[in-house]
């Protein structure tokens, strides 16, 4: 009987690390992680403000100082409460966290184990299924695998700049179906967007080609 009373407790205490935070501790977490989204974001875009003289090898060696950096502490984070979900830091601190490991590329198993982690969180409503559906695809093209939601594009860079699926889509007939279960628009309305975005961040470029407008679905 006490054996099984342990096992029970012990069970319990792995399962509650949200409630075991103190309304302090979760503040606190949040706060980091948005401190880290915030360097995070400085790396993930282009070179602006002060690196903007940045030679290509330094842009590159700052990019990857801040995504180990910053690996490096949420896999610490991670193996502490497990998917900090809303519950834990809130919805802002839960999409901070998966934005984080979302670009962890060289921590491929990492990002694994936090996606089948977030799957359960995801199914009792406490992470965004859409983010969960971005990391998801992100998995699978870090592993030289089809996308089940069409989240990663490359770019017809050489020619009108459209955005398309990185290595292909699992289900292509049934995408959009799939892509609504996790609450993203259509992927015609999602790659058309992505398509927008990387045109008006080369306009020049494209132009000088003679593509004059966005090359849409």
């Amino acid at each position: 009987m006490i054996k099984v009373t342990f096992l029970t407790l012990f069970a319990f205490l792995l399962t509650s690390c949200a409630t075991r935070l103190t309304d302090n501790k979760k503040t606190a977490l949040k706060n980091e992680l948005a401190e880290m989204v915030k360097t995070d974001q400085i790396a993930a875009f282009v070179r602006q403000g002060k690196y903007k003289t940045y030679t290509q090898e330094q842009w590159d060696r700052f990019k990857d100082s801040v995504y180990t950096t910053h690996q490096k502490r949420i896999a610490v984070i991670f193996r502490q409460y497990g998917f900090p979900g809303i519950d834990m830091v809130g919805k802002d601190g839960s999409n901070h966290f998966w934005l984080l490991v979302q670009h962890s590329d060289k921590f491929p198993e990492f990002q694994t184990k936090v996606l089948k982690a977030m799957e359960k969180e995801v199914k009792k409503q406490n992470a965004n299924p859409d983010n969960y559906a971005y990391l998801y695809d992100r998995v699978q093209v870090n592993a030289g695998k089809k996308q089940r939601f069409g989240t990663q594009v490359s770019y017809l860079a050489n020619t009108t700049g459209r955005a398309f699926p990185k290595i292909g889509l699992i289900d292509s007939a049934n995408v959009d179906k799939i892509r609504k279960e996790y609450s993203l628009s259509s992927l015609k309305d999602y790659l058309n967007n992505m398509t927008e975005m990387h045109y008006e961040m080369n306009k020049k470029i494209y132009q000088e080609k003679g593509v004059m407008k966005p090359d849409l679905y």
